[in-house]
């Protein structure tokens, strides 16, 4: 099968994928393998391939945001079966027996592993995944427009929900990519007034297409104190502007997976129990509800395809804010 394949970390400039051929995966009992379709590409991939976040496995096969098609199903598996399609998100597995799993909070599992990161993605013709970590995909959705939904709109709906942000509230989101133009949406749905914080001309404009109350960038101050707010871009700095027009009493959730580092804090900015908190991951009940959700609203997402070939030059589209919504690799394999 063919593969974009990172071998040593490097900036996205220096194109860090080797496109090359790897053998088709064989999934075990309880697994399932994918022909894929197609496979968002997220700022999590940006942060594997640069090497902003600690690589468990190299060489490896970035992509967590997959849409496929079973062509091969485990002695075990009695979820899906051939023909079916399936999306596969960042959460590739968990023990099931630690504190976390127990709890409740599988997405902070002692033993988790991601998808893209611990084992080979989405940035190929063919995929394996457990079946108890795939899930079905609503119908009226393409494969390049249910790519997204699969990172971006799952983590951006558990930082919504973590937010505490209740419907009739106003709602800062810090950033408009590709997670934030799916928030942007559910926010909406649930009755908020979202104002959004963003440098890029072009993202300002989608955000006030999409429905945005109010448009600027991080350090302007908007015309209302928010109730809650979310940053999904990765710039340690944001948290202070963002806590300086935070009402008291409300939460800024900040929903990446990396972060430059946040500067020293004045306490008065914090004082008057604002709560600053992070998201971690998820779990397969955010899945089954941002899924559910989609089918309900539903949830538009707006993409630029590209071959799988460009891997590299969508990583640094994206690296540079130059991708409207959301940008998917299209596979022609599973077609």
């Amino acid at each position: 099968m063919r593969a974009m394949v990172l071998h040593q970390p490097r900036p996205a400039e220096e194109s860090p994928l080797r496109l090359e051929d790897w053998p088709q995966p064989t999934p075990g009992p309880r697994e399932v393998c994918l022909a894929v379709r197609a496979c968002g590409v997220c700022h999590t991939d940006l942060h594997t391939v640069e090497g902003d976040l600690a690589l468990p496995k190299l060489p490896v096969i970035p992509g967590h945001q997959i849409v496929g098609t079973v062509v091969q199903a485990g002695s075990s598996v009695t979820r899906f079966s051939p023909g079916d399609r399936v999306g596969v998100p960042w959460l590739y597995s968990t023990c099931g027996t630690c504190d976390y799993c127990r709890r409740g909070q599988e997405n902070l599992c002692d033993q988790i592993r991601f998808t893209g990161l611990h084992v080979n993605g989405g940035y190929a013709e063919y995929v394996v995944v457990p079946e108890d970590f795939a899930y079905p995909l609503p119908a009226g959705f393409s494969a390049e427009q249910a790519a997204p939904l699969l990172c971006a709109g799952i983590i951006g709906y558990r930082a919504l929900r973590l937010s505490e942000v209740q419907p009739g509230e106003r709602l800062g989101l810090y950033g408009f990519g590709a997670s934030a133009h799916v928030t942007i949406q559910v926010a909406l749905h649930w009755g908020c007034e979202v104002y959004v914080f963003t440098r890029s001309p072009a993202h300002q404009q989608h955000a006030r297409k999409l429905g945005a109350a109010w448009v600027g960038q991080a350090q302007d101050t908007p015309p209302a104190p928010l109730d809650a707010g979310l940053i999904f871009a990765p710039a340690g700095w944001i948290v202070l502007e963002a806590l300086r027009v935070l009402r008291k009493g409300g939460t800024l959730a900040l929903a990446g997976i990396h972060m430059t580092p946040i500067p020293e804090l004045d306490y008065r900015l914090l004082y008057g129990e604002r709560t600053l908190r992070s998201v971690a991951n998820s779990t397969r009940q955010d899945a089954r509800e941002l899924l559910q959700l989609a089918a309900e609203i539903p949830l538009q997402t707006e993409v630029e395809t590209f071959p799988l070939e460009q891997a590299n030059e969508v990583l640094r589209r994206l690296k540079h804010s130059q991708i409207t919504g959301a940008g998917v690799l299209t596979i022609s394999t599973g077609r």
